[in-house]
């Protein structure tokens, strides 16, 4: 899976809701703070992470890499 980024960085938490991994803001800090994502093959536990392009996202069975959008 693909998210393409259009500006210079995206937070974790919003990239999950935009993709609809997560059904809201709130449920998305839950499963980052839990520690079921990982940014880069490392488990990540900040909501805001800042995205940028080439970063790989691990969240269950999803894999997504951040790719650039339309200038």
């Amino acid at each position: 899976m693909e998210f393409k980024l259009n500006g210079e960085f995206v937070e974790l938490d919003n990239m999950l809701k935009a993709l609809r991994l997560v059904e809201n803001g709130a449920r998305a800090k839950q499963q980052i703070q839990a520690g079921l994502v990982k940014v880069n093959g490392v488990v990540e536990s900040r909501v805001r992470r800042k995205l940028h392009l080439g970063d790989c996202i691990e969240f269950g069975a999803d894999t997504v890499t951040i790719i650039p959008g339309s200038a």
